[in-house]
């Protein structure tokens, strides 16, 4: 119980619910949206791939800065929330801005995503005392992917992969 205590406790637990109403709010458009785009389009199976994927990387995250949590454990959840969700939100936001129209995902990006990976990092920095330079260093490197990702999708319609 004590390790619970020293982590940031079950709020992490909420990460997986909060991905899936995201990618929830996506799939009715997102691959349309997508394709509008970038020439070089996915499909469904790919977009259900890559969020069936990031799903099980979210819970297991989450799982180990539950149950073993440590300055190690919380800077793995920065790294990835980083990707996953802040780097996501401002990919939403950025798209939604430049088409001048709502994207797919951007409502859970910004009510739940953002609040949320602020919050969970807030904690992570408290509890596990993870001084302020470096949580901005990891934060950097895990949203890197997923910024120069959205950029070249919603600025050069092109993508990474």
């Amino acid at each position: 119980m004590n390790k619970v205590k020293k982590g940031v406790g079950y709020f992490i637990l909420l990460a997986p619910v909060i991905f899936i109403c995201h990618f929830s709010e996506e799939a009715p458009g997102f691959v349309l949206w997508f394709n509008q785009h970038v020439q070089r389009g996915i499909n469904y199976r790919l977009f259900w791939d890559v969020n069936i994927s990031a799903l099980v990387i979210t819970a297991i995250v989450s799982f180990v800065e539950f149950f073993t949590p440590s300055a190690v454990t919380g800077s793995i959840v920065i790294l990835w929330f980083s990707f996953l969700m802040l780097a996501n939100a401002i990919f939403h936001i950025a798209g939604s801005l430049e088409d001048r129209a709502y994207m797919p995902g951007l409502i859970t990006a910004v009510v739940l995503y953002i609040p949320f990976y602020f919050f969970i990092i807030r904690l992570i920095i408290n509890k596990h005392r993870i001084r302020l330079p470096l949580v901005l260093f990891i934060a950097c490197l895990g949203a890197s992917p997923m910024l120069i990702h959205g950029y070249m999708i919603v600025f050069l319609g092109e993508r990474l992969f």
